[in-house]
Formats: C-alpha cells, sequence, structure tokens
C-alpha cells in the first residue's frame, strides 16, 4: 500500500489518542484527568474531532457521553492500530539468541577467520544456533567504505580512525611473530636484526605495496631485506614456507596453530614493531539491531 501525504495532514495523533480516551471514559472531565489536561482543553480537542469526522461522535446521554455509530466504528479500526503503534514505538521486542534465525555478514581478512572462526563457530552454535555467519574477504583500507554501504554488518578488523559514524571496540592487541621451516632455514632464535635482514621474506600486502612497516623500520637501523614473494593471503604463507628457505612476518595469533601443525619455528621480529589493535567495526545504524549488538558482546566476551 502507498501511503498517501496529503491524506493525513489534517491529522495530529493526540487527536487520536484523546478520541480513544473519550470512547474509553464516555466522559470530557475523566477523559481530561487521564490526559492530564484541562476540561476546556478536552472540550476544544472533541470539537477539532467533529470537523475532521463531520460527526457528533459522542452524544450526551444523563452523565455519560454514548458513542454514535461513527464512533463505534472508528474505535474498532483505530484501537488496534494505536495499540500496534505504541508497541512498535516503545516496546522493543525481547532478543533471545536461542530461538532467534537471523544471517549476519562480517568482514575480515583470511588470517583473522583462520584465528578467531575455530573459536567462535562451535561457541555460537551452542549459544545461538539459528544465527549464521556469513564471511566476506576485507582488509583495513576498504572496511569503512564496505560498511557504509551495507556490504557488511560488522568487520573485524586492524584499521584505527575512520568516520565519525564507525564504532570501534578493541578485541586484543596483537604482536608479530616471524616464521620459518627449519628443513628450510638453520636460524637460532630468537632473530637478531642481521638474520632477519638477510633471508628471503614472504609478504603479505593487501594493495600490491612492495614494502611495509616493517621496511620503514629496517630502514631506521641502516637494514634492507629482499621482498622475495607477495601474495593478498596469509593462508598461502605455510605451504610455501615449507617448500622455500624464506621468512614470513605475522600476527601472533598465528603463529602457535602453525607451529603446531606445520612445523614452523617462531621469533619475536627484531624491531621496535607497535602491537596492532584487533577490533570490531560497525556503523552507528546497526548500535540498535539486538542481533549485531549480541554478536559484538559475545564474540568480546569469548577473547577475555
Amino acid at each position: 500500500m502507498t501511503i498517501k501525504e496529503n491524506d493525513f495532514r489534517k491529522i495530529d495523533l493526540n487527536l487520536l489518542i484523546a478520541f480513544a480516551v473519550l470512547f474509553r471514559e464516555q466522559s470530557v472531565s475523566a477523559a481530561a484527568d487521564k490526559l492530564h489536561l484541562g476540561q476546556p482543553a478536552v472540550s476544544g480537542v472533541l470539537s477539532r474531532l467533529r470537523t475532521l469526522f463531520d460527526d457528533p461522535l459522542f452524544i450526551r446521554s444523563g452523565h455519560r457521553m454514548q458513542p454514535t455509530a461513527r464512533a463505534e466504528e472508528l474505535h474498532t479500526g483505530l484501537l488496534p492500530l494505536l495499540e500496534q503503534l505504541q508497541s512498535t514505538l516503545f516496546q522493543q521486542a525481547a532478543f533471545d539468541p536461542r530461538t532467534v534465525t537471523v544471517t549476519l555478514t562480517l568482514g575480515m581478512a583470511d588470517w583473522v577467520e583462520m584465528w578467531l572462526m575455530p573459536t567462535l563457530i562451535p561457541a555460537l552454535q551452542q549459544a545461538a544456533p539459528g544465527m549464521r555467519l556469513n564471511v566476506v574477504a576485507s582488509d583495513p583500507f576498504s572496511d569503512a567504505t564496505r560498511l557504509e554501504g551495507g556490504e557488511m554488518d560488522m568487520a573485524i578488523s586492524v584499521a584505527t580512525a575512520g568516520p565519525r559514524w564507525l564504532e570501534r571496540e578493541v578485541l586484543t592487541s596483537m604482536s608479530f611473530v616471524t616464521l620459518w621451516h627449519p628443513q628450510q632455514l638453520t636460524l637460532t632464535t630468537p632473530l637478531d636484526i642481521d638474520s632477519f635482514a638477510a633471508q628471503p621474506h614472504l609478504m603479505v600486502s593487501y594493495r600490491e605495496a612492495t614494502g611495509s612497516h616493517f621496511d620503514t623500520l629496517l630502514a631506521k637501523t641502516g637494514h634492507q631485506r629482499r621482498i622475495h614473494y607477495t601474495t593478498p593471503h596469509f593462508a598461502a604463507l605455510p605451504g610455501l614456507l615449507e617448500t622455500m628457505p624464506a621468512l614470513a612476518t605475522v600476527p601472533s595469533g598465528l603463529a602457535a596453530e602453525w607451529q603446531r601443525t606445520r612445523g614452523l619455528m617462531a621469533s619475536p621480529v627484531p624491531l621496535e614493531a607497535e602491537p596492532v589493535e584487533v577490533a570490531l567495526l560497525w556503523h552507528q545504524r546497526h548500535s540498535s539491531d539486538p542481533a549485531v549488538m549480541w554478536l559484538k558482546t559475545f564474540i568480546a566476551g569469548l577473547l577475555m
């Protein structure tokens, strides 16, 4: 149904509320008391209602005001609408994760998915079995744009500052670790800066860059490394390290699993590199979405 705006130009919601109260009380004085208005004001409202609907609406009969047939008809149609409007405006439905059926789209880099999802998905299946997550590949440079465009409900990202509408909640702080395979390189740990700079490196870049923050830090110490291979996918690194004499520097959340399953060696990065903050990002318009806010709280609680 298409709303015809001109039909509502003369309608004041307060008039309809007053009509419902007058119908219920069948008395101007009683209605005035319920509406916290003076009797002259309610009499004026009744006059406006009569003009609006071209009907007396209420006829005095003894001490009461009896509704006309038109008033009965209006009340039958209006009361359910007013009750629904009141519920919609003031009574937000309770959110129950155990019974909700909803699909939420999360943006994240592949390393975040590898780090977080093996823990999150089993826990989510227990707490909210009807909540389905649709993960899409994203990166810190595009997260804000895609959130604004509605492509994602939330992102888990290392992105920092953003537009004023961008909400951000830090989940954890994560350092970096340098990895290699012992069958390809024989190195002692922890690596010193000379050993770090001397080896070929594998690098992850979301924008086809040929260097990173680590190269800037190395340059300040008078060193330079050789980038042998660049990829946008962290998942490619373990297989490459198994077949190449090279180093790869990754967020520490990946290191323990790859050490256990792929036999890699690990060392702290021999540079004064600041840890990165992994954060939940969402558009302010989702701050009133109970499903998105519940998932935000659930993920944060899972990592505490």
